[in-house]
């Protein structure tokens, strides 16, 4: 597993190392594109990190679901901790309205 994709995992820790907010996501899929929107009305600065599409980089997308524990996309990580996906992160954006 550690020699599995090491690069682009290395990427998104460095990403998630360096930016609050995290989305990782993947061409044409319409809950990265939810989660991306929510968190721009929110006005909610984050880093977008794109793996391919359905049909590319799957293999990439398959190390970093068995590196995060989490089976889809996107996921969203805030402060260096994973959240989620869109439907999470639309949740805690309203209970923080509320």
């Amino acid at each position: 597993m550690q020699r599995f994709h090491t690069e682009t995992l290395q990427k998104l820790e460095a990403a998630i190392g360096s930016h609050k907010i995290v989305v990782i996501g993947m061409m044409g899929n319409p809950h990265c594109r939810r989660a991306r929107r929510v968190l721009t009305e929110a006005n909610k600065p984050f880093e977008y990190v794109e793996i391919g599409s359905y049909v590319s980089g799957w293999q990439q997308r398959l190390a970093i679901k068995l590196w995060s524990g989490w089976p889809t996309f996107p996921q969203v990580f805030v402060d260096g901790r994973l959240v989620g996906g869109a439907d999470e992160i639309t949740k805690a954006l309203a209970d923080q309205r509320a």
